[in-house]
């Protein structure tokens, strides 16, 4: 079987495909995958990483005011339908997956007009423009909300699965994982990212925790910057001699740092959620405000209605509280426990699998009519 997976921009687009990829190989380790995507997004880092092929097409987001940035999106739109047709036709793929982002869509959209079978899997409670769209001309939509099917018409496309969390993210107990961070044995950790990119009033918030008690934080930090923003981070931060302070641009082994840690402080990103869930790992969640529909802030309720996650609102968000929340939990074990509890207890660890009978459903369904 060969199978071509599109998506990308972010890694909540990347790691749901490159999920969805390995589990493909595992149960059948003669498929040939390609991934799709473009020089700007992640994926050109992250999927070769995984030893998985990918091939470059020319696409941008559009933006809503029209511009000279408009325009240039609408050519490379074009330049783009046509590079991914090419190298669909080349392939010659058995079935075509999307997993969001602009860049799927000149893939998905020829893949369903040459007849080949296709899913696109939507990771939040409210969808994109680009899945919304797709919708249209895909065989089946994933969707990992079960709220999120009200915004597509054709229901009977829609089935729910879940988010596909990487089998690594499963693998690793947290007894290895803090062994191999070098976690020291009786200290909490907690570890502190914004996303791929990073997320400015987290790290601006953040630095200047770290400022105010370099020398007697009482927990050890992992903390991802985004790559972007690490320099002028460092920079405000200034010499850092404590061995129980990391500072990384990016997080690239989330699997052991995930498993290690007792407490996270992130987004609430779909994907993030669903990893937290999934390990039932106890969370401070402050959710972006900058999203569609504002998503994140109901992907965070829903863990603090369970009693997983406490959240703060970025409007609220200071050193000294973020601090205060952190050591709090940390202090009280039995809460943290119960929090971690929770979290599992909400956890879909199997959406791979499903999305797996998905797709040899579609194919049987499209050989056979």
């Amino acid at each position: 079987m060969k199978v071509i997976i599109s998506g990308g921009g972010t890694a909540g687009h990347i790691n749901p495909g490159l999920a969805i990829a390995k589990y493909i190989k595992k149960r059948e380790p003669d498929t040939e995958i390609l991934f799709i995507g473009t020089e700007r997004g992640l994926e050109a880092r992250l999927v070769p990483r995984e030893n998985f092929e990918i091939k470059m097409i020319k696409v941008r987001g559009f933006k809503r005011k029209l511009s000279m940035d408009t325009l240039v999106a609408v050519k490379e739109l074009f330049q783009g339908l046509a590079e991914a047709r090419k190298i669909i036709k080349d392939y010659k793929p058995d079935l075509v997956i999307g997993t969001g982002g602009y860049v799927c869509g000149p893939v998905l959209f020829n893949a369903s007009r040459m007849k080949i079978p296709t899913l696109v899997h939507e990771q939040n409670a409210f969808p994109g423009v680009t899945n919304k769209i797709l919708s249209k001309f895909v065989d089946r939509v994933a969707i990992s909300f079960k709220e999120a099917e009200k915004y597509f018409k054709d229901k009977s496309k829609v089935v729910f699965t879940g988010n596909p969390i990487r089998s690594e993210m499963l693998e690793v107990s947290r007894e290895t994982a803090r062994k191999k961070l070098g976690i020291p044995k009786d200290m909490p950790l907690v570890v502190i990212f914004g996303g791929s990119r990073g997320a400015e009033n987290i790290n601006s918030t953040v630095a200047e925790l770290i400022k105010r008690h370099k020398s007697d934080l009482g927990f050890y930090l992992i903390y991802a910057t985004g790559e972007a923003q690490y320099d002028g981070i460092m920079k405000k931060i200034g010499e850092v001699k404590s061995p129980n302070i990391n500072i990384l641009p990016y997080i690239f082994d989330m699997a052991n740092a995930m498993a290690a840690a007792d407490l996270v402080v992130c987004r609430a990103g779909a994907i993030t959620v669903s990893e937290l869930t999934a390990l039932g790992v106890p969370s401070i969640l402050i959710p972006s405000p900058y999203v569609t529909a504002n998503h994140q802030e109901h992907n965070a309720r829903a863990l603090e209605r369970q009693g997983a996650s406490v959240v703060i609102l970025e409007k609220n968000l200071r050193p000294d509280i973020l601090y205060e929340e952190i050591t709090t939990l940390l202090k009280d074990r039995n809460k943290l426990s119960q929090m971690a509890k929770n979290a599992k207890s909400i956890g879909i660890t199997n959406a791979t699998e499903r999305i797996y009978e998905i797709i040899k459903d579609i194919m049987k369904n499209k050989a056979a009519g």
